[in-house]
């Protein structure tokens, strides 16, 4: 198994028909009580333990310094603790609050997303965490505290243009207003405003541990998900997160940004944008791997028989 074939072959799990399916299915479902979704959910994971999950080409990431990181604990699980990390190799290391942006297709929801992390550390592990504590997105998603959730971001600009420009625009006020109509309001006002320019942006190496430790140990915060994080693990090739584009200070035109979490950072540090694809298996919800180095990563990835795999 390398890169390409294990590209090939997490792309052929992705049935756009299936998904549709499951996008009508959500409609019905959303109606259950949580409890009950999450019943539904957490069987069909026993039957398929990854998700093939495929981010598309642009998905970049904004980065905030934490200047007091003592106020970030209340939105971290049990079990983690504030951490520092450096986002290229040899960089300095530093309290992170991280937004992400991009489009993404797997077996179950296609469709754009903005996350918003926090760097912590697995006090059980030791492995460098990110830790998921809000998000908005144009399609359907799961999480421990709102089962299957709706979209929440409608008529969301997420793309990229000739000149070289990279643009997101996602906000979930239109959520908001229909919620207040029906006296429902369970959420804050979230929204993500980006304008850069790639065309100077230049491929540096990554900090291995924040990229590839962090991305086997992910967990949702507390205003997304249990105490107890609900842990899960991306399965990929290491590969994928060694270089990505840094794009200069003064080709970012616009960015605003606000999610559940206020705003815990000062100025913008750094933009980081993969101008490629990369494919990924998740664990389906409930499933919890674990590989602790880089070695054991590539060991499982390499093993990896996608004629006897059956993806959620």
């Amino acid at each position: 198994m390398n890169v390409l074939e294990y590209a090939k072959g997490v792309e052929r799990m992705v049935d756009p028909m299936q998904v549709g399916k499951v996008h009508y299915m959500q409609t019905k479902l959303k109606k259950m009580p949580v409890w009950l979704q999450k019943k539904i959910v957490l069987s069909a994971a026993k039957k398929a333990n990854k998700m093939p999950f495929v981010v598309e080409p642009y998905c970049s990431f904004l980065f905030y310094e934490v200047v007091e990181p003592d106020k970030i604990q209340k939105f971290l699980p049990d079990g983690f603790i504030p951490a520092r990390a450096a986002i290229f190799e040899g960089g300095a290391e530093k309290y992170y609050g991280i937004v992400s942006m991009f489009r993404i297709h797997t077996s179950v929801f296609w469709g754009a997303r903005t996350e918003f992390y926090l760097v912590a550390k697995n006090a059980e592990t030791g492995l460098l965490s990110w830790i998921m504590c809000d998000y908005i997105s144009d399609t359907i998603s799961y999480d421990e505290m709102h089962g299957l959730k709706s979209p929440d971001a409608s008529e969301a600009v997420m793309t990229t243009t000739c000149e070289g420009d990279f643009v997101c625009d996602m906000d979930n006020s239109a959520f908001l207003e229909s919620a207040s109509r029906k006296k429902a309001i369970t959420t804050s006002k979230k929204y993500v405003r980006l304008e850069v320019n790639l065309n100077n942006a230049k491929m540096k190496p990554l900090d291995q541990r924040l990229w590839i430790e962090g991305n086997t140990s992910i967990a949702y915060g507390r205003l997304a998900g249990e105490p107890d994080g609900d842990l899960f693990s991306l399965t990929f090739f290491p590969e994928e997160m060694k270089q990505a584009l840094e794009v200069p200070m003064y080709d970012v035109r616009k960015a605003e940004v606000l999610c559940g979490t206020g705003k815990l950072g000062g100025k913008l540090e750094r933009v980081v944008s993969f101008p490629y694809a990369q494919h990924m298996l998740s664990d389906s919800p409930g499933q919890k791997t674990h590989y602790g180095s880089e070695e054991k990563l590539r060991a499982a990835v390499e093993k990896v028989n996608f004629g006897k795999m059956k993806g959620l």
